[in-house]
């Protein structure tokens, strides 16, 4: 990242052995949002706001993030999403998502592929046919606005770890599969060395 590491604070310490409990080592992008422990936290409890009491699932949610980071053009986030969505469905999905291949998805998991894309690309091109395709799949208009809300937080997100240069962690590319991994053609490169 372009950043220097930050100064060890109780409150990155803390950050870090999250990390590490959670997957044994420290995520680049912790090591840039560890500058401001507090606006990670913040983003983190406005992410899981939009995600409580919502009708949208695990898999729906994976899927809204990972077209969201093609469109992008965010390898970090389309990678560790990627494996997400992987698991929840499975790795031929997950790789259809990230290049755009909506066709073969199911109808809901097209809906919401192709709004990411459109809210990531030029929200001002949306129009009503494209919130009736969603309605159409089973989304209310309070299911369609957490949608929104969750894309355009992801986008934030990934334009901040984009910007200061976070490089997906070598250990996310070991463990995603093969399929996830090469289709994520764009984006930062991933480190070359295995995260700590």
């Amino acid at each position: 990242m372009f950043l220097e590491e930050p100064p060890q604070t109780d409150a990155v310490t803390a950050m870090y052995a999250g990390d590490r409990d959670a997957g044994g080592y420290v995520d680049n992008l912790t090591r840039l949002w560890a500058w401001r422990p507090d606006v990670n936290d913040a983003f983190t409890a406005a992410r899981a706001a939009v995600a409580s009491d919502s009708a949208l699932t695990d898999d729906d949610r994976a899927v809204l993030v990972v077209a969201a980071a093609a469109a992008r053009g965010d390898s970090y986030c389309s990678l560790a999403w990627g494996r997400r969505l992987a698991g929840l469905a499975d790795p031929a999905t997950a790789a259809s998502v990230i290049e755009g291949r909506w066709e073969v998805l199911e109808p809901r998991a097209a809906a919401l592929a192709a709004w990411a894309d459109a809210v990531v690309r030029d929200p001002n091109a949306t129009s009503p046919d494209d919130v009736a395709r969603l309605r159409s799949v089973g989304l209310d208009d309070r299911a369609v606005l957490e949608a929104t809300v969750f894309v355009a937080l992801r986008l934030a997100f990934s334009t901040v770890n984009d910007a200061l240069g976070a490089r997906p962690d070598r250990q996310l590319v070991e463990t995603s599969p093969p399929e996830v991994v090469d289709a994520v053609t764009y984006g930062r490169p991933p480190a070359d060395e295995r995260s700590v």
